[in-house]
């Protein structure tokens, strides 16, 4: 049986918790129909999480009950940062969400010089993580940075982590040493990252691969290139 999960700041001090957030009371009343008695799991974000049992449910608020407390295993040990171009509302939202199920941690918007949409709705990118991170069974809840140029991107992270810049000119992908233990993973737009980016990338230290023979729109090779950095 399925048991669905929640993130929150959740004192797991006490035994029993009143937990009053809206979108959490709408979730377990009207969209899960969860009753009184059912099992959920909550989780802090910091990866200690609870099994829990509801054991009321009023119009403002639901308690629960406390059975256990432990920390999730389920994290890639590497930390990945997703550095991605922002895309058109569907297909940036759904490489979010991917990157977000295999594992990384960080997502940073990029503008680009062929970046064609500049703007997305925060709030609504926010909801994805958190339920793309509940679904998946993470015990991180993963960061959204703010939105840079390339430019203050490449000068903030460049010489902090490892660096695979993904482009269908660079050479084929091959594997991480397991001893990197922080990795970015940069994305770019619809048409591309500009030949100035690569150099830029380049002088930089990147390594500039491409994950396949095959041209790759820029959600999936999000998805993709996430998935391959966060594997142990």
């Amino acid at each position: 049986m399925h048991i669905h999960r929640f993130f929150g700041d959740f004192d797991f001090s006490k035994k029993i918790i009143r937990i009053f957030d809206k979108e959490q009371i709408n979730q377990i009343k009207n969209v899960l129909r969860l009753k009184i008695s059912d099992s959920i799991i909550l989780c802090d974000g910091e990866l200690i999480e609870a099994s829990a049992r509801i054991l009321n449910l009023k119009k403002d608020f639901f308690e629960i009950e406390i059975l256990d407390i432990w920390q999730n295993k389920n994290e890639p040990s590497r930390l990945v940062r997703l550095f991605i171009s922002v895309l058109k509302r569907e297909n940036f939202e759904l490489a979010v969400q991917k990157a977000v199920e295999v594992g990384v941690k960080e997502i940073t918007p990029v503008i680009t010089r062929h970046t064609a949409k500049l703007n997305f709705k925060k709030e609504r990118l926010l909801k994805i993580i958190k339920e793309a991170a509940e679904q998946s069974g993470r015990g991180f809840l993963p960061k959204l940075n703010e939105v840079m140029v390339f430019e203050r991107a490449i000068s903030d992270f460049g010489k902090r982590q490892y660096n695979l810049f993904f482009d269908k000119r660079g050479e084929q992908f091959d594997a991480i040493f397991k001893e990197i233990k922080e990795v970015g993973i940069w994305i770019g737009p619809e048409g591309g990252w500009d030949e100035e980016e690569i150099k830029v990338a380049e002088s930089n230290g990147f390594r500039v691969m491409k994950i396949s023979n095959l041209i790759l729109r820029s959600e999936t090779a999000a998805a993709v290139a996430s998935f391959l950095a966060c594997k142990e």
